[in-house]
């Protein structure tokens, strides 16, 4: 479901409202008719916005399945897994990663540009194909390792791939927190409902007054940077870290609240990254859910921290070049996932990778530090190509332009964002929607449900969404 949009108004309510009277209706059943529900709703929701890659979906999630149960039956064969991962594999391999292997490929045997493409493979990436086929590849991965036993629901398994608040931009869900879910009966609970429900609204707030205003205010210094002030650059460049934060922050939020409302509780995938001291840190805050994948599925694999600093070193790096490369089939992905393995790399071998015991100035410090790292490896996750980015860069340092654009409105947004993850930071008492005074709480309500309604920009796409 695209959360930001009006379908979403009016759609998620009944949709809520008929869960609910379900699970009241069905009350005492294993809560069979509400996963049949969803499950309905899951797929009606992803075939309107992308009617042929329903079937993608529904083939990796068959292939997954039945690989799990082919495991049970033939046992741990590494002929088996390597044939399942890479059936998982095929539709974002073709549909995603065909294209930059051709160009590299035919670039490094000098080949004519496109020769060999695929007729048909031009297509834009399929709404939210990196999420579930993690998703499930890393299910099958686990059935493998023997870490969850396989699921022999076909139904309650391919809810657990395609459960509509997270299908677009995750959270990336582990079986053993989604599926003894999925599997249980669920009634409604008024506390998680209004739980939800403040997730819900800071997460459209930070998507739809946020980060879209913000995309606007910035879009044309980052876009020509050669034409802008210095003030003007340094300026978007700081924002762009505050769109990107509020537009996938906010989707997980979203994610959250409606999986709370529905009964679920969904992994958070945002723990106020920006307060973090080191670039380690900030992967234990920012998008949680790939980081846990990543490293489940990747680093340990590789031997993780159980080996030789060089080969410990090495195995960062990988991970984060993997990381890159997931978010996107381009060098400039690659680069900015080898910026953060570097930096991370670099923080371990100096024991700076845990800044917990610091004083205050100097946490402080670091976190600014940090901060300015993420922030600067943002412009290559932002920009199309890498001398895009690295041309943003030098004109930030060296300003050719005298163009000004006015930031003000984004810069007080982003200062409502960062006041709030302070607070929540440092002050979780002082929490205005938490408030133990009901005059506080609905205060902070309607100032953001009024901000909504005045400031939004509807129907922006999700950044995340694409990936």
């Amino acid at each position: 479901m695209i959360v930001n949009s009006f379908d979403f108004i009016w759609i998620f309510p009944l949709i809520f409202l008929c869960n609910t009277a379900i699970q009241m209706w069905r009350k005492g059943s294993s809560g069979k008719a509400a996963n049949l529900f969803l499950l309905s709703v899951s797929y009606l929701l992803f075939w309107y916005y992308n009617k042929t890659m329903t079937l993608v979906l529904l083939g990796v999630s068959l292939v997954t399945w039945l690989g799990a149960l082919a495991v049970r039956r033939y046992g741990r064969k590494a002929s088996l897994t390597l044939t399942v991962v890479l059936l998982a594999l095929l539709p974002l391999l073709a549909l995603k990663y065909y294209p930059f292997i051709n160009t590299n490929l035919g670039a490094l045997f000098g080949a004519e540009k496109g020769a060999g493409a695929l007729p048909g493979l031009n297509l834009a990436i399929p709404l939210g194909i990196s999420f579930f086929t993690l998703q499930a590849i890393g299910y099958y991965i686990d059935v493998v390792k023997g870490r969850v036993e396989p699921e022999k629901n076909l139904g309650d398994y391919l809810l657990f791939v395609a459960f509509f608040p997270q299908i677009a931009s995750g959270p990336i869900s582990k079986a053993s927190d989604l599926l003894p879910q999925i599997k249980k009966r669920r009634e409604f609970d008024a506390a998680n409902a209004t739980q939800g429900l403040k997730w819900l609204l800071w997460g459209m707030f930070l998507k739809v007054v946020v980060a879209d205003n913000i995309g606007l205010a910035i879009r044309g210094p980052l876009a020509q940077s050669h034409l802008y002030t210095q003030p003007t650059l340094i300026g978007s460049v700081f924002l762009y870290s505050i769109q990107i934060y509020g537009d996938f922050a906010g989707y997980s939020f979203m994610a959250v609240g409606i999986g709370l409302l529905l009964g679920f509780e969904l992994i958070n995938n945002f723990h106020r990254p920006y307060l973090a001291a080191s670039v380690t840190e900030f992967w234990h805050r920012w998008h949680r859910s790939l980081s846990i994948w990543l490293k489940d599925h990747i680093y340990i694999p590789l031997g993780g921290s159980r080996c030789s600093k060089f080969r410990n070193s090495v195995n960062i790096f990988v991970t984060f070049l993997v990381s890159g490369l997931w978010h996107g089939a381009n060098w400039n992905f690659v680069l900015w996932g080898g910026i953060h393995g570097t930096a991370q790399v670099a923080e371990k071998r100096l024991g700076l990778q845990d800044a917990s015991g610091s004083r205050a100035a100097v946490r402080a410090f670091r976190i600014v530090l940090t901060y300015c790292i993420v922030t600067l490896a943002w412009l290559f996750f932002l920009q199309p190509t890498i001398p895009a980015a690295w041309s943003t860069l030098t004109h930030i340092f060296s300003p050719t332009g005298k163009n000004t654009a006015d930031l003000t409105f984004a810069l007080i947004l982003a200062g409502v964002v960062i006041a709030k993850d302070l607070i929540d930071e440092y002050a979780p008492r002082f929490r205005p929607m938490h408030s133990p005074y009901v005059a506080v709480r609905w205060v902070s309500y309607s100032a953001l449900m009024f901000m909504i309604m005045v400031f939004a920009v509807y129907g922006e796409k999700f950044i995340y969404a694409g990936f």
